[in-house]
């Protein structure tokens, strides 16, 4: 047969009506199981796709979801990536627009995405910051990635950075550190006002005392590389570091070399993100606590596709993160 099969085509090869095709191949009830099977292998011998314009007339879906990202950066974009490869292996196409982190295109965005008969939207924010809700009057399910919505009715996915915070302390102490700085990013942060308390909690439950008193200040190197030298200049013991960021590691390992201080052998190192390009370029590479970004993607996309067929998730929802063990802190 040339082209592709039609569903008349493979109703005649069958010997069944149009009608009897459509619901064998959608399995709808109204046909015998013996029915089913053959117009399912006939199909399958024919090459046979359905016509996505007419499943869409009939089912009343697109077959597509919107995916807004607030911008296309180093934590969004592993978490859309996760998010394409999840809907696509279940035959779901995304569109995505991109406000490229300009706040004031948000609204415009979702309205073109809803503009193409979308099924559902999936909001993926750049940081962990709780986020307001999209306005009421969206008519599909939305589902958050990464910034969790303020409104506890909303299905939002993000990381839990209490025990990120919790693991990296727990870490320092497996391998025998106690004498732990930690280095803060930003106030207006919650990952690092959430990554502190984890560190703090587990500190706490372990009997120690971080060597300084940890202050917030930004995400940027030289930031880490004052923090420790503070540090260096008061003469403070200290066999460990915590940076809350990769980046903020890469600015205390530069001031810690200077100092010709080794690491990990008389500094055990380690930040938060699992950058690729600061934990593996770094002399020595870098432990870090991953975000789990792909599995927040990939969780989103479930959500979603759940909420589509009528089962909701309210709330928001974790997903693991992980320790990625480098040299940084193996003796």
């Amino acid at each position: 047969m040339l082209g592709r099969a039609s569903l008349t085509d493979v109703a005649r090869a069958a010997g069944v009506s149009v009608g009897a095709a459509s619901k064998a191949l959608r399995g709808k009830p109204g046909v015998s199981e013996a029915t089913r099977k053959k117009v399912n292998e006939i199909a399958e011998r024919l090459n046979y796709e359905p016509n996505p314009i007419a499943q869409t007339l009939v089912s009343g879906k697109s077959g597509s979801i919107g995916m807004f990202a607030a911008d296309q950066g180093s934590f969004s974009s592993p978490i859309m990536a996760g998010v394409q490869n999840e809907l696509s292996a279940n035959g779901v196409t995304v569109l995505l627009s991109n406000a490229f982190g300009d706040v004031r295109l948000e609204r415009q965005c979702i309205d073109a995405l809803l503009a193409r008969n979308v099924d559902g939207l999936l909001i993926v924010n750049h940081n962990t910051n709780i986020r307001p809700p999209l306005h009421e009057e969206v008519p599909v399910p939305v589902v958050y990635a990464y910034a969790a919505s303020s409104d506890e009715r909303d299905c939002s996915i993000t990381v839990d950075n209490v025990e990120a915070g919790r693991m990296a302390v727990r870490h320092m102490a497996e391998i025998g550190r106690d004498r732990i700085a930690i280095v803060c990013g930003e106030a207006s942060s919650k990952a690092a006002i959430d990554r502190l308390q984890g560190a703090m909690e587990m500190m706490d439950e372990l009997g120690l005392t971080p060597v300084n008193i940890p202050r917030f200040g930004t995400w940027m190197a030289e930031w880490s590389r004052q923090e420790i030298l503070r540090l260096i200049d008061a003469g403070t013991a200290f066999d460990a570091v915590i940076c809350q960021s990769d980046v903020l590691a890469m600015g205390a390992l530069d001031v810690l070399h200077t100092h010709g201080i080794s690491v990990p052998q008389d500094v055990a190192l380690m930040g938060h993100d699992d950058w690729g390009p600061i934990v593996l370029n770094t002399n020595p590479p870098l432990t870090s606590m991953s975000n789990a970004l792909d599995e927040i993607g990939r969780l989103a996309a479930r959500r979603l596709m759940d909420a589509m067929d009528g089962k909701p998730s309210h709330g928001v929802e974790y997903a693991s993160c992980a320790l990625m063990r480098r040299a940084s802190t193996d003796c």
